[in-house]
């Protein structure tokens, strides 16, 4: 897809993706729902959605000649709500659930339109589909990784920051796999001479209030665990982690982007295009259930040296050989 169309395609924040063309007579037209758990003008949720739009032009879907796209933002739990009932009202063939913390809303909203989900942490545990084999239902899609990962981002704190021996692991208590996500860490926290403590992350005045509390005494870091408020409140966290010299793993690579210190986790923009196959199939007639859902493939571990070096820390070479980008 050209430049230019990319920008026709994202460059509105409106709720309805802008459309400047009607069927043209013989196609039929159909009408694809996005709902994106981010802000509107997130540089995330814009290449999410460009992702899933270059992914359905390959595949022959064209904006606006046979297909329309109604993509609605939504950044926290009362928007989603909202949000999913409008997208179901509309009818649409399927919808595109662009991240795990909206899946459940729609699957309240609708047991009968097609659901294709990405990002989402175990969607057998949280009730969306059977199995991952044979979802049975209105949902498949793309899970996001194991809770086990959790463990891997403990290690990797303690490799970049070894005097590190308290660690604050901010999650949404309302998320009930983020309890499998800490489970996973402080499993395994002794073996690694570490005491870890949840930090809940609801809004803004809750994030700030406790990351200043836990930073108070020393050798402490963070290990943010996957959530759609951990990203809506990235650059508040990221702030707080470089005011207070606090060594931050992060789940997902746009926080390093941002300015975070370090990130292991699965490519975010990739299972979007993947999702397109699945939407395109889903419109050909196939359903959901007899979809597998398929886990994330490309994993990546990004570095910032520039945030690195303002905490005082010195990145053993050995991490730096194995990571997939360096911000310098």
């Amino acid at each position: 897809m050209q430049r230019r169309e990319f920008i026709t395609l994202l460059g509105g924040a409106a709720a309805a993706w802008p459309l400047t063309a009607r069927a043209q007579q013989g196609d039929r037209m159909r009408r694809i729902g996005v709902l994106m758990p981010l802000a509107a003008d997130d540089p995330e949720a814009k290449a999410r959605l460009a992702a899933f739009a270059q992914g359905l032009r390959e595949l022959g879907w064209a904006i606006g000649r046979n297909v329309e796209i109604d993509t609605r933002w939504a950044s926290n739990a009362a928007e989603i709500r909202r949000q999913a009932a409008e997208l179901v009202a509309l009818t649409p063939d399927v919808i595109l659930a662009a991240g795990g913390t909206v899946v459940g809303t729609l699957l309240q909203a609708t047991r009968t339109v097609p659901i294709v989900f990405t990002q989402t942490p175990d969607p057998v545990g949280a009730g969306f589909v059977a199995n991952l084999a044979r979802p049975g239902g209105n949902a498949t899609g793309f899970t996001l990784f194991e809770f086990g990962i959790s463990v891997k981002w403990l290690e990797l704190l303690r490799e970049i920051a070894p005097r590190v021996t308290r660690a604050a692991a901010l999650r949404d208590p309302t998320l009930g796999f983020a309890l499998g996500e800490l489970g996973a860490i402080q499993g395994v926290a002794p073996s690694f001479g570490v005491e870890v403590s949840p930090i809940d992350v609801r809004d803004a005045p809750e994030i700030e209030r406790a990351v200043t509390a836990f930073a108070r005494q020393p050798n402490s870091g963070l290990i943010v665990l996957s959530s759609a408020t951990a990203v809506a409140h990235r650059d508040l966290i990221i702030t707080l982690a470089a005011r207070h010299k606090l060594p931050a793993v992060y789940f997902a690579r746009y926080f390093v982007v941002d300015g975070g210190l370090i990130s292991y986790g699965p490519d975010t923009i990739d299972p979007h295009r993947r999702a397109a196959a699945y939407v395109d199939r889903i419109l050909k007639g196939e359903k959901p259930a007899d979809l597998p859902v398929q886990a994330s493939t490309k994993f990546e571990l990004a570095i910032n040296l520039k945030t690195a070096k303002a905490l005082g820390l010195n990145v053993p070479p050995g991490l730096l050989t194995r990571a997939d980008e360096v911000i310098e």
